[in-house]
């Protein structure tokens, strides 16, 4: 089976809607290791490598979020890379998530927190930020977790005074 080949659309400056999911879905994500673990690591690397949160929510077995990031800069892969790597070697032992690792994840020396693989979508215009912006925010609604988006604590909602 031929796998198919992606490519991402780097735009300097631009903003970037991602997407990452834990590894085989575990809900470590909204614990206070993974959430305390994951903003420690967003921090850290912010400093070195600054760009700008728009829109976040984070949900048991994924998040959601927007980023945009400096003029003349397209390397958001590099700050992925480093995020996760910091929460996995923060919070992976403290995790201990009881999921066995398949062939490849062993060959690439790889933990079991996140899917090797994320989303992530170049954000054209002002309309489809808008847009993103939205269902980031309806996310734990449409998951079932809360009956409104301001129900729930893990979420850039509350900076945009929305309900």
């Amino acid at each position: 089976m031929r796998m198919p080949n992606y490519r991402r659309l780097y735009r300097p400056g631009g903003s970037y809607f991602f997407t990452h999911v834990t590894y085989q879905r575990y809900p470590w994500l909204c614990t206070d290791i993974g959430r305390h673990a994951l903003r420690a690591a967003i921090i850290a690397v912010r400093r070195k490598h600054p760009f700008t949160i728009d829109a976040f929510v984070l949900l048991p077995d994924h998040f959601h979020c927007i980023w945009t990031l400096p003029e003349g800069d397209t390397d958001f892969p590099q700050r992925w890379r480093l995020i996760k790597l910091m929460v996995t070697k923060t919070a992976g032992q403290e995790l201990a998530l009881p999921l066995e690792k398949g062939r490849s994840g062993h060959l690439r020396r790889e933990g079991n927190l996140w899917q090797r693989r994320y989303m992530e979508h170049c954000l054209r215009d002002e309309r489809d930020f808008t847009n993103h912006v939205a269902y980031i925010h309806q996310n734990p609604v449409k998951h079932g977790l809360v009956q409104r988006p301001t129900d729930w604590a893990f979420s850039s909602v509350h900076r945009y005074g929305q309900g």
